[in-house]
């Protein structure tokens, strides 16, 4: 008796050629709606399913293959009772299942209308699929156009290993399917924190190591999303765990900022933020912030790389170096470093994350909101009797943006637009005001101070003596008057935002 296998797909890349490959092994073809008219338009002999099932397509097309003739097919185990109960009831063994998914996601992304989204949700196809990968001893389940040519190669197999993998990558077809579709509901009804979360990841590459040698990983993408995060290497070798861990922070922190800025990052922590009037200046001014931990970073640019930056980054050792582009000159320059990684993200300034995060915990992940709240300087509230000055306001700005790239407790000294020190995770803030301001490499005399929580007398203290003459943090405490009554005293400027970034 010939082996049948059942064709189905939305995506008919390379079906006709595996299809006549599967006829001319002896093998019939039975197939649905558009890919029978597909495949006879082809010139290929193919059986259409209604003569299986001896039931027309109904609901529009919404009911082709759930019957048991079809399943009865695909789920038999070749046993004597099994193949006995099949001929009883005049059905054949359905030998492979071809099929792939109608396009929800597609649909998804391209915002069509709801109900053109559901009308893509496949009821069929994930039926067939699920069957046929139940039953792997006995059925091939081909999801994957590129899986063509292997299923030809191990077409006459008896071990089942080849099929077990099929069936392995069938379920997770299936279920990445299903989680892109509770993922749309979810966010089609509002639901921000429902009952079961399920989300759908893509590897995207097996890295070499995790975060230490001895440790598996690999670099995953939440799939479903809109204007997602999507960079191009142009040269060097492959980015580490960590290199993507320290990019994501550097990107993050960059996006924060309008005018031309650079972003240095090491250990996921920010060690030099500046902006300027070009990205040349603004680089020169980040690598001057703290010129040794710079060596060895990460650094991200949200403007083009041209010749002259390009020099300036060639000088010292960077680990990846992320702009939304380069000139071919400033290319040419920086390929020359071989153990340089140079990665190209036209959408920077466009791109879109989820809105959530999440953070891996015991026995779990916490999910929360993630944090986009937007800090416009009018929101600030100036609590102090003297009002900053302009410039002061600008650099408390840039202080304030700053400071949620960093780890809490974090201070960060800012002045003209750049990081005079940096102070953060530390578990009093009174230590991280001494780091930041201890750790300088410029006198701090006339910048201004951001932190990511309130703080006490002792802080204002701190940075009087230093000469720190305005200050930016969120507020709250109940000892907020008599912080405000001490930098009275000095005459320091005090705004609140009325908002904390803590970081963790």
């Amino acid at each position: 008796m010939k082996r049948r296998a059942l064709v189905s797909v939305s995506n008919k890349e390379g079906v006709y050629e595996f299809c006549h490959q599967l006829l001319e092994l002896g093998w019939e073809i039975i197939s649905t709606g558009g890919t029978y008219s597909y495949l006879v338009d082809q010139g290929l002999t193919v059986i259409e399913v209604s003569q299986i099932t001896d039931f027309p397509e109904m609901l529009d097309g919404r009911v082709k293959t759930l019957h048991p003739n079809i399943h009865g097919g695909i789920l038999s185990k070749r046993t004597p009772e099994h193949s006995a109960s099949l001929e009883k009831q005049g059905i054949a063994n359905i030998d492979m299942v071809v099929c792939n998914l109608y396009p929800f996601e597609e649909k998804m992304l391209e915002g069509a209308p709801h109900e053109v989204i559901v009308e893509n949700i496949d009821i069929g196809g994930s039926s067939m699929i699920r069957s046929a990968a139940k039953n792997y001893p006995f059925t091939f389940v081909v999801c994957d156009n590129q899986d063509y040519p292997t299923v030809i190669e191990h077409i006459n197999d008896t071990d089942t290993s080849y099929r077990l993998e099929l069936a392995r990558k069938a379920f997770s077809h299936t279920a990445r399917y299903d989680a892109i579709i509770a993922q749309y509901f979810n966010k089609y009804l509002g639901i921000s924190n429902p009952d079961t979360l399920v989300l759908p990841y893509d590897k995207i590459e097996s890295l070499r190591y995790g975060e230490n040698p001895h440790q598996n990983a690999s670099y995953y993408a939440l799939q479903g999303e809109k204007k997602a995060f999507n960079y191009t290497q142009l040269h060097g070798k492959e980015l580490s765990y960590n290199n993507i861990n320290d990019l994501s922070g550097a990107v993050r922190s960059l996006r924060l900022f309008q005018e031309p800025t650079v972003v240095a990052v090491k250990h996921a922590n920010p060690c030099a933020i500046a902006q300027a009037t070009n990205i040349e200046e603004a680089f020169v001014e980040a690598k001057s912030c703290d010129p040794e931990s710079i060596f060895g970073g990460i650094i991200a640019l949200n403007r083009p790389v041209d010749l002259n930056t390009a020099v300036h980054l060639s000088e010292i050792f960077l680990e990846v170096i992320l702009a939304p582009s380069y000139t071919q000159e400033a290319l040419d320059l920086l390929t020359q470093k071989k153990n340089i990684r140079l990665l190209e993200c036209e959408n920077l300034l466009t791109f879109t994350e989820p809105s959530f995060s999440t953070k891996d915990v015991l026995n779990g992940i916490l999910v929360q909101e993630r944090d986009n709240q937007d800090d416009s300087d009018s929101l600030f509230k100036v609590v102090s009797k003297r009002k900053p000055t302009d410039d002061e306001l600008h650099d408390l700005d840039f202080a304030w943006k700053a400071v949620r790239a960093c780890d809490s407790n974090a201070i960060v000294v800012t002045n003209n637009g750049k990081t005079l020190g940096i102070g953060q995770g530390e578990v009093q803030r009174y230590w991280a005001c001494e780091k930041a301001i201890d750790r300088s490499h410029f006198d701090v005399k006339g910048s201004v101070m951001a932190s990511d929580g309130f703080f006490f007398e002792d802080t204002i203290e701190r940075c009087y003596k230093a000469g720190i003459t305005a200050i930016i943090q969120p507020g709250g405490s109940i000892k907020d008057p008599k912080v405000i009554a001490l930098a009275d005293s000095y005459n320091m400027a005090l705004v609140f935002t009325g908002t904390r970034h803590f970081k963790h």
